[in-house]
């Protein structure tokens, strides 16, 4: 199937992408990563073995949409998304911008 990434038409198979990750150890994922075989991979990895170019020339959006169109799974950065914390009472935000406790008598 022919893919662009970072301008560049490339011809890539599920197999050769496959047969070109094979003995590439996984970086840590901290991003965006591809399932290639039984491994998760960055996929600016599977983006620079595949194309051989440079990391920085291309975006892992290019490499994804690449590689959910050969069938490969994708998934997002990995994180948990943060909580909101809870709203605070008037009287607590006045107290707290004159200086005083944000806690209550209540609260422990």
């Amino acid at each position: 199937m022919r893919c662009v990434i970072a301008r560049y038409p490339f011809d890539l198979t599920k197999g050769g992408v496959v047969e070109s990750m094979k003995g590439v150890t996984p970086e840590p994922v901290t991003g965006e990563s591809v399932t290639v075989g039984r491994r998760r991979y960055p996929v600016k990895q599977v983006g620079e073995v595949v194309t051989r170019q440079d990391r920085r020339d291309f975006s892992a959006g290019e490499v994804t949409r690449a590689m959910a169109r050969l069938g490969f799974t994708c998934h997002a950065a990995p994180g948990a998304t943060p909580t909101p914390a809870p709203d605070a009472t008037p009287v607590q935000t006045a107290s707290a911008l004159l200086g005083g406790s944000t806690t209550t008598p209540l609260d422990g």
